[in-house]
């Protein structure tokens, strides 16, 4: 184990620096490169604060949904599988409840200021 800062801690905190004492300083296409840069970074720390518990959720819905076991892959190729195959569609018990969540997880990693996002979040 690694002493602190973590990795997320790291990250942000670079990605903090960049935002609030070089964006301001930059300007034109230079900017532009600068902010796709500190959205990567955001997005990297989103990925490693939620990425691990999502998954995890993902593939205990898919172990329940598709009465099986095994990795978040083979468990998502499986899904694919069963519905291409008409075995499973949106009347499966379960099935639009779980697709829905792990949008909604990848949003949180993706795109989290979304405006869709941000109300759907507020309709729960």
């Amino acid at each position: 184990m690694q002493d602190e800062p973590t990795p997320t801690e790291l990250i942000k905190a670079v990605a903090d620096f960049l935002r609030n004492e070089i964006t301001p300083v930059i300007k034109g296409h230079k900017a532009f490169k600068l902010r796709v840069g500190i959205n990567a970074l955001d997005l990297v720390t989103r990925q490693l604060t939620l990425e691990q518990g999502n998954d995890a959720a993902e593939a205990a819905r898919l172990k329940e949904l598709l009465d099986a076991d095994g990795s978040l892959i083979e468990l998502n190729r499986a899904l694919s599988d069963k519905i291409a195959k008409g075995e499973v569609d949106l009347q499966t018990s379960g099935l639009v409840e779980h697709l829905w969540q792990t949008t909604m997880d990848k949003l949180a990693v993706d795109q989290p200021n979304y405006a869709s996002y941000k109300r759907e979040l507020g309709t729960k």
